[in-house]
């Protein structure tokens, strides 16, 4: 089973000056290697006047990982590889990260270099949200109006998330929760409901939920 792993939240960028470079850096999730392709692409067309574009990905995470690293035009192992390390040394995975550098006419040396690109990573790294992958079951539920109150309380309590609900004869609720709430959920309601009421699985998949 794969370990779990943070993910970034979103897209965010940060900058760095050192000895009038300018080193812009964007990370981003990616879940694939065509999206991490097509990110790094966007980011070199946005920035294609600049000096280099070196580009990172983890794709996967844990112990099932494709990573790539470029150092585009910089001295080799300066670069993408010290950026690389910053990435796997932070945890996340399905991640793509293009460090974007502006020659400010100062040559910075071998190991200049790889300190700016390391702190460029560092600062995105840093800064960005993190969210978890984690399977959730969809799931459907007939139950009576009075039964409606508490069984909203019973989705919280297992850290579950009500998607719809459809009110006729009875209410039809459709809710998402973990997968490993479910048997608990399943439990709760059939006490709540003297054994009456279950949820019906419609769909099992992942979503990425926020963590501290």
């Amino acid at each position: 089973m794969t370990k779990p792993y943070s993910v970034p939240l979103s897209e965010i960028r940060r900058e760095l000056m050192l000895s009038n470079s300018r080193f812009i850096s964007t990370l981003a999730p990616a879940f694939s290697i065509d999206e991490a392709r097509a990110f790094m692409a966007r980011i070199k067309h946005e920035f294609a006047d600049a000096s280099h574009n070196v580009p990172v990905y983890i794709i996967g995470g844990g112990n099932t990982v494709t990573e790539y690293f470029s150092d585009d035009g910089e001295p080799g192992g300066t670069s993408g590889k010290p950026a690389l390390a910053v990435m796997r040394g932070s945890g996340l995975g399905d991640a793509v990260l293009v460090i974007t550098r502006y020659f400010g006419g100062t040559l910075l040396g071998t190991g200049g270099l790889v300190k700016a690109y390391t702190e460029s990573a560092q600062l995105v790294v840093n800064a960005v949200g993190r969210g978890q992958r984690i399977p959730v079951h969809i799931g459907m539920i007939a139950l009576p109006y009075n039964l409606l109150e508490r069984l909203r309380l019973v989705v919280t309590r297992q850290r579950g998330e009500v998607l719809g609900e459809d009110f006729a004869g009875d209410v039809t609720m459709t809710v998402r929760v973990p997968v490993d709430s479910f048997e608990a959920f399943q439990s709760e309601l059939r006490e709540l409901s003297a054994g009456k009421v279950q949820a019906e699985i419609i769909e099992t998949k992942e979503m990425i939920v926020p963590v501290a």
